[in-house]
């Protein structure tokens, strides 16, 4: 398994997806708080994503239409690299037509440049290349009819700016039978990577979405991490998130000791992860499910999910062992997810990494007929 890393010679085809077939499970589990905003939900519904394999990408095409803004582009195999480069020694790396970000390196105070997001290559079960982490969009979408959608392919759109000062990416991908586009805009800035969505619900009904913008961000250990600024923001404790793109522990089951796996029994999640969604039940130590964050300077070496409800628009994630620090931000989302896998694995390996996602998933956006939503997550680099 090969981390932070995008290419191997061993393997002869790229899957930017993890081979499942649905984009994003979503847990059955909602406090008593989120209830209320979610009652009209009965049942969990799985997302459906169309089954028709990629198209090749004209990497030509892209080179003559798009040339000129800092952005480069290679071909692998069905898929396409846009790397985009600034001048100051910024980059980042995005994969189409999956949209994933696989690279955001940034410029540090001792002059050289380091890689800020948690990327993992394996092998497939038919020797294809899985890429996992980076920065991915997991969103699902719900009309009047229940029929779920997530978009999985994108387009590329267009590209602004230039290598000096910024460098815009748009990506787009629309379902024309639910009459929904949703947009990415992907901003490369000398100190901040930006991933801003709009989604427009185009429809004669109204339109009900949940999903997340999902950060895997590259520590030298949980242990030696600390979330700064999150002090007084109320809390759920919940499953980890599992998505295409997703990075989980394979051994983190509803057997385990941990806190995570006592709160799957307590929640009645077996089968989680393999699908098997079941009926919210009720939670006798419901306080233990929720809580108020009373640690500023908050160590990550537990295992923890959760999802933050009042949390700060803005809040700083510190790796004292590689000496770094991002304050990751946000816009248009109430609430912040966090997923720690813990400090039992191996520092500097598969594991060392801390997931944020900027969320809406315990309390669902509407969108009326002809209504936009925006909104955006920010990397912010502090250590120039």
């Amino acid at each position: 398994m090969a981390y932070s890393s995008l290419f191997s010679p061993n393997f002869t085809h790229f899957s930017s997806a993890r081979p499942i077939t649905h984009h994003l499970y979503y847990h059955p589990y909602l406090s008593s708080t989120s209830l209320q905003y979610n009652n009209i939900r009965k049942e969990l519904s799985l997302p459906y994503v169309a089954s028709v394999p990629y198209q090749p990408i004209n990497v030509d095409y892209l080179e003559g239409e798009f040339s000129g803004h800092g952005v480069t582009f290679e071909g692998i195999g069905d898929n396409c690299v846009a790397k985009m480069g600034l001048d100051n020694g910024s980059t980042a790396t995005l994969m189409l037509p999956s949209g994933l970000i696989t690279s955001y390196k940034a410029p540090m105070w001792h002059g050289s440049t380091v890689e800020l997001l948690h990327t993992s290559v394996s092998e497939g079960d038919d020797g294809e290349a899985v890429i996992q982490g980076g920065v991915s969009l997991a969103l699902n979408y719900e009309d009047d009819n229940e029929v779920p959608w997530s978009p999985s392919t994108w387009v590329l759109r267009d590209i602004r700016g230039n290598s000096k000062d910024s460098i815009k990416v748009e990506l787009i991908s629309s379902d024309t039978d639910n009459m929904v586009e949703t947009r990415h805009i992907v901003t490369l800035g000398e100190d901040i990577l930006t991933s801003e969505i709009s989604v427009t619900n185009s429809n004669s009904s109204p339109l009900q979405w949940t999903g997340s913008i999902i950060s895997h961000l590259t520590v030298s250990s949980p242990e030696a991490t600390y979330a700064l600024g999150l002090e007084g923001s109320n809390f759920h404790n919940v499953p980890p998130f599992l998505s295409n793109f997703g990075i989980i522990p394979s051994d983190l089951d509803e057997e385990n000791d941990s806190e995570i796996g006592q709160l799957w029994k307590q929640m009645g999640l077996k089968g989680f992860f393999s699908g098997l969604g079941q009926r919210n039940k009720k939670n006798a130590s419901e306080e233990e499910m929720e809580g108020e964050e009373d640690d500023g300077y908050k160590q990550l070496n537990e295992e923890m999910s959760r999802i933050y409800t009042c949390a700060p628009r803005f809040f700083t994630l510190i790796d004292r062992g590689r000496r770094n620090s991002v304050v990751v931000g946000r816009d248009g989302f109430d609430e912040v997810y966090m997923y720690s896998p813990g400090s039992s694995h191996e520092i500097y390996g598969e594991y060392s990494f801390i997931c944020v996602g900027q969320s809406t998933m315990l309390k669902p956006i509407m969108l009326g007929p002809g209504e936009v939503w925006r909104g955006s997550q920010h990397l912010h680099n502090p250590n120039m």
